[in-house]
């Protein structure tokens, strides 16, 4: 009966992913690889790398990519390396500050950075008040498009790569380290020789995710107008999908390009992290630190953490002030953008449907991230290893794809016309959030499976319990913080969804949170104002998910995020 069951979750979860994940990716492939009269043709795939267009795109992705990653990675190596080695003042304080880039869309945020270091933000007019600049000759920091993308998405997603870099220098034995040491191999040399290639594995699991998401980020370049980038031209080719196959090869690029960064380090690295960063024999005890270094190491993480919440400020002073222009702080305080927010006819629709999204997503996404954990860890099948690997793969395809492939799925004609998304969008807003974030679950579920004992649930079956009476009775309970977890990761991450939301919902009667403040900014008058004001909203609602979810997970939250 157990064989059997297993093989049916099995099969359920293949058809699922067949359907929803690699269905849309073939629908792609195809699109991208034929002509209008369906002949097979690598044309169009050639012309995103002729034409200067397509071409300058492509590459300006990967430079935004790769700038994002390195900032990233400037940022998170020395926070997490300092974080575990070494106990200073107000370190519990900065650890938590430093995840708040983590409860504001980017996108959300360069309302905010607009309003702090825009020409007439507020940096300027400090520096106008201190004497040091001219009024009339305000630069634009954030002028070029390019370098703003890249500050903005990488202090939104450094924290990935800090919780897998500090979970990765917590596993490294310290007994390795005082070897090290015993040997005369100390300081620089010893971090370089012996430390990082232990926690490469880390690593680069966590700039790879971080350069997948960059790389296909769409909100925040839109919110730049900086449409130099495949992504945006992408979303502003959905209109010629229907007779132009370009928009096809674009995604098949980036598609390729993601899955391609995601494999190497996968099979690059990820062996590694078995032979190289079991976990330790015993816990590092952190060194105290005294005097000016003590001010130095909390004053790092004072700054990186004043850097990562700017655009919380920003979003804030929009949303509790009656104005802020051309002033240092906001005019007044006031709490009718608030009010607004929750009283326009478009957000409160856009809060009720992301409710209603998130909600259907988060179960949909438990169900089968539970079910694909359990026979993973529990099943016997040879086609176990497959589904864990088609379970990871939504961490390589990005979101703008997968959306791309319903909209091409549901066309007239096609097999999942049924669904289509400008009539009722809901379906397909659903499992393309519960796509995305299955993985989260799966790593939760996972973990939780490995460290309970399969001895509870075989004593339970020998009792005669069913398999359900088992997994409810027994597993479950067992397991319950990390599916608790890995369920308030889902509903928090799929309320922020950016890519799939643009795409997919086309009428603002289905519009979810994000696309109702990417609509709001645009408007003028007060609607600046306002979509900052439900972007408040969300950070606070987001703020207390993350805080419940690293009370649960601890230090294991870095294992989340890995692919």
């Amino acid at each position: 009966m157990g064989k059997k069951l297993h093989f049916l979750f099995l099969s359920l979860a293949l058809l699922f992913f067949g359907v929803f994940f690699l269905l849309p990716v073939a629908e792609i492939l195809r699109g991208g690889l034929s002509d209008g009269a369906g002949r097979p043709t690598l044309f169009f795939l050639a012309e995103t790398f002729r034409n200067p267009l397509y071409r300058d795109g492509l590459l300006n992705s990967f430079l935004v990519a790769g700038g994002t990653t390195l900032l990233s990675l400037a940022l998170a190596l020395p926070l997490a390396w300092l974080g575990e080695r070494y106990r200073f003042w107000g370190g519990r304080l900065w650890n938590g500050l430093l995840m708040m880039p983590m409860i504001l869309a980017p996108f959300v945020g360069a309302l905010g950075m607009q309003a702090i270091l825009g020409r007439y933000g507020a940096f300027n007019q400090l520096l106008i008040r201190l004497g040091l600049l001219a009024p009339g000759n305000e630069p634009d920091w954030l002028a070029g498009g390019m370098g703003a993308v890249i500050l903005l998405e990488a202090l939104h997603l450094y924290p990935i790569l800090y919780l897998n870099l500090a979970a990765a220098f917590a596993n490294v034995d310290p007994a390795l380290l005082e070897a090290a040491e015993d040997c005369g191999c100390t300081g620089l040399k010893r971090f370089w020789r012996i430390t990082l290639p232990l926690v490469r594995p880390g690593l680069f699991a966590g700039c790879t995710l971080v350069f997948i998401w960059s790389f296909t980020e769409l909100g925040t370049p839109l919110m730049f107008n900086y449409e130099r980038l495949m992504p945006v031209q992408i979303f502003l080719g959905i209109s010629e999908m229907g007779h132009n196959p370009m928009p096809f090869a674009l995604v098949t690029v980036m598609m390729a390009a993601a899955v391609t960064a995601y494999l190497l380090a996968k099979f690059r690295y990820g062996r590694e992290a078995y032979a190289m960063s079991g976990k330790a024999g015993r816990a590092a005890e952190p060194v105290p630190l005294r005097g000016i270094r003590n001010l130095l190491a909390g004053g790092l993480f004072a700054l990186v953490s004043l850097a990562g919440v700017l655009p919380h400020l920003g979003v804030a002073g929009l949303a509790l002030g009656k104005g802020w222009y051309r002033t240092v702080l906001p005019l007044q305080s006031t709490l009718a953008h608030l009010e607004t927010a929750l009283g326009h006819s478009l957000t409160v629709p856009s809060i009720l449907n992301s409710l209603r999204y998130c909600g259907m997503a988060l179960c949909l996404a438990m169900a089968m991230g539970t079910l694909i954990a359990w026979t993973v860890v529990r099943g016997r099948h040879r086609g176990a290893w497959l589904l864990d690997a088609l379970a990871m793969l939504p961490l390589a395809v990005p979101g703008l794809v997968v959306a791309f492939g319903y909209l091409a799925m549901t066309a007239r004609g096609r097999l999942l016309h049924c669904l289509n998304p400008i009539e009722n969008p809901t379906a397909l807003l659903v499992v393309s959030y519960a796509i995305r974030r299955i993985p989260y679950v799966v790593r939760s579920a996972v973990a939780g499976l490995q460290q309970t004992s399969v001895s509870f649930e075989e004593a339970a079956a020998s009792l005669g319990a069913r398999p359900w009476t088992i997994f409810r009775r027994i597993t479950a309970p067992l397991i319950a913080a990390n599916l608790l977890a890995g369920a308030i990761l889902t509903f928090s991450f799929s309320m922020l969804e950016v890519s799939d939301s643009l795409l997919l919902a086309q009428k603002s009667d289905y519009y979810p949170i994000t696309k109702a403040i990417y609509d709001l900014s645009s408007f003028l008058g007060e609607g600046g104002a306002v979509a900052a004001a439900l972007g408040l909203w969300t950070m606070l609602f987001l703020g207390a998910s993350y805080l419940l979810v690293a009370s649960l997970l601890g230090k294991r939250m870095g294992a989340i995020f890995r692919g």
